[in-house]
């Protein structure tokens, strides 16, 4: 497992759930945290994002570059995804593609600047791994390279898709931290810690006395969760 080392508690978390190519949306949660903020002040807070910055939306490379150079207001912690471990696999293993374009890889791909065509075709995709090793800048490479798969802040364990039930929050697999969906959320088992994750998209951010889903979908419903974190208090930031 490759978490990031704990931060100085923070009085206050915003958890960000999945971004997915919205950059517009990114830009409107960091606005919009700005604004609470203000509302609320409080001594120290810290930003995590769960995950899934790119793939599926519109502008990707925006996604990650502002990531990359932090917009929020905040201290941020960027966790991995599983739509960023199939990037990191692209480029390791171009046969990836055949998966990764169709779960809004093409998307990624075209927001650098590649031609997609061949991809589309299920062409040609050890050139476009060329042309997106290429593309990318050293900044985006760099944030990408350090992503970790969760974090542990207080009584909150945060990551991208959850945890597998039975399994110390210490001894997770990444393959889980990234990729669990149903063992996890029909869970009803006490983690250790309340688990803050994304990767399943709910019309609404789910509030369970063990798990707390961010993610809202915003590829599919154009709107972007934020959980802010507070003590025993628990409240959401939603955008647009």
């Amino acid at each position: 497992m490759t978490g990031m080392p704990a931060p100085a508690e923070p009085a206050r978390l915003y958890v960000i759930g999945d971004i997915h190519g919205h950059a517009e949306l990114l830009d409107e949660m960091s606005a919009a945290i700005g604004r609470d903020i203000a509302a609320r002040p409080t001594r120290d807070a810290l930003t995590v994002t769960v995950g899934d910055y790119i793939d599926r939306g519109p502008d990707s490379k925006g996604v990650i570059e502002r990531l990359a150079a932090n917009p929020f207001p905040t201290r941020l912690v960027a966790l991995k995804g599983n739509h960023e471990a199939l990037f990191e696999a692209f480029l390791r293993d171009p046969s990836v593609a055949d998966h990764w374009r169709r779960l809004g890889g093409i998307e990624t791909l075209y927001s650098y600047g590649v031609d997609v065509a061949p991809l589309m075709r299920g062409q040609d995709y050890g050139a476009a791994a060329e042309a997106l090793r290429a593309a990318l800048p050293p900044a985006h490479a760099e944030f990408l390279a350090a992503l970790g798969t969760s974090l542990t802040v207080g009584r909150y364990f945060i990551c991208h898709a959850g945890v597998r039930p039975g399994v110390p929050l210490t001894a997770q697999r990444d393959d889980d931290l990234l990729w669990i969906r149903d063992e996890f959320l029909d869970s009803q088992a006490d983690f250790g810690k309340i688990v803050v994750h994304g990767h399943t998209p709910t019309e609404e951010p789910e509030l369970r006395r063990n798990r707390i889903n961010v993610d809202t979908g915003a590829f599919m419903t154009g709107r972007l969760t934020c959980a802010v974190l507070e003590g025993d208090d628990v409240r959401f930031l939603s955008v647009p």
